[in-house]
């Protein structure tokens, strides 16, 4: 018996990746076991712990169901959606170099999840044309990005459905690895460019903002960003009351790292007492290349809500009760009277707060 369920272990030195040794069927078909002890803990916890601690207040088991976008996806409805939730979704898919390719299939899954009555979609990191290197942009064409992010907003305008969607801008010469943010009916809020950079093709962001996104104002980050908890805790103090993090980390054979990539955004969510809506590429189940999935929707308590798996292209899909995030820590941090009530007051003046 696997005494792991994934997602609740610091670790998978149970099951060592040895990627010379096991090849992609075998992963594929451990990730399939993980899933099923996953679905088998939430139902335990759904009819026990949740209603015990009053965690959420409804909750409903996993239902499995075969997508009108080819792909099963397990969808776990944590609240009824009334007048105080939103649903969301992280959509964990695979991208391609190519513009128009990666286009297709965007516009694809905005479509399943306007089906699926999500209110916003988020995206990963350039998923564009995926996490390119420095000899991609020599030859990217401005042009090909700008008319792909204008078949996004028409699809959020004809859908009416809020997306968050990777991507990059150019300025002059310079390149910024952005997140176009689209609220319901097509209305463009703007771009959060990444500060933290961990490649070598685009220049830093300049700005902190925080965009209404359907009604809730929400602040973004991306990849590399997340381990710089101010840039969460800054617009947290602003008022956002859910984070959108938008990612393409590293992949399986960066076993070491994994805990950590998991531990950020539950921190980000819980330090500030806010929402943290996590869009991830998974890994390709072909070549391991890629990233890790494990894309996620957390509560402002830190309990992750639902969590993908390493492979499988699907949307992650929550109704989230606005009210629960309070942003009592993130307040308390900047009201208390501590050392760093004047840091964190001055520091909010980097935060542009659009309404």
């Amino acid at each position: 018996t696997v005494m792991i369920v994934r997602g609740h272990c610091t670790s998978l030195k149970s099951v060592t990746f040895e990627h010379r040794k096991l090849n992609h069927v075998v992963i594929r078909g451990i990730e399939m076991a993980f899933e099923r002890l996953e679905i088998s803990r939430r139902k335990f916890m759904t009819r026990s712990s949740l209603a015990v601690t009053g965690m959420v207040a409804a909750a409903a088991s996993p239902a499995f169901s075969k997508s009108d976008t080819g792909v099963s996806s397990n969808r776990y409805h944590i609240e009824e959606k009334g007048k105080d939730t939103l649903r969301v979704a992280a959509c964990q898919i695979l991208n391609y170099p190519e513009v128009e390719k990666s286009t297709k299939k965007i516009l694809h899954w905005i479509e399943a999840a306007a089906r699926d009555d999500v209110d916003v979609v988020a995206f990963p990191e350039a998923c564009l044309c995926g996490y390119a290197g420095d000899e991609y942009w020599k030859t990217a064409r401005p042009a090909d990005f700008k008319k792909a992010e204008g078949m996004v907003v028409e699809a959020s305008k004809r859908l009416n459905i809020a997306v968050v969607l990777g991507t990059v801008h150019w300025e002059s010469e310079k390149i910024y690895n952005d997140l176009l943010v689209i609220d319901k009916g097509g209305l463009v809020r703007g771009r959060y460019s990444k500060t933290h950079l961990a490649e070598s093709w685009p220049v830093p962001g300049k700005t902190l903002p925080v965009y209404k996104v359907a009604g809730v104002k929400s602040c973004f980050i991306i990849c590399h960003d997340v381990r710089y908890p101010e840039l969460v805790r800054l617009p947290a103090v602003a008022g956002a009351q859910i984070c959108y993090f938008c990612s393409h980390e590293s992949g399986l054979k960066h076993e070491h790292k994994l805990s950590a990539y998991r531990a950020m955004p539950i921190a980000r969510a819980t330090e500030n007492g806010i929402f943290c809506v996590m869009a991830n590429a998974p890994a390709d189940p072909q070549t391991l290349r890629g990233s890790h999935g494990n894309s996620k929707i957390i509560h402002p308590d830190g309990n992750v809500l639902v969590e993908a798996g390493y492979f499988k292209e699907r949307l992650v899909t929550a109704n989230i009760n606005i009210s629960d995030a309070t942003r009592w820590i993130a307040r308390r941090a900047a009201e208390d009277n501590t050392i760093l009530k004047q840091w964190l007051n001055e520091g909010t003046e980097l935060v542009r707060v659009y309404d």
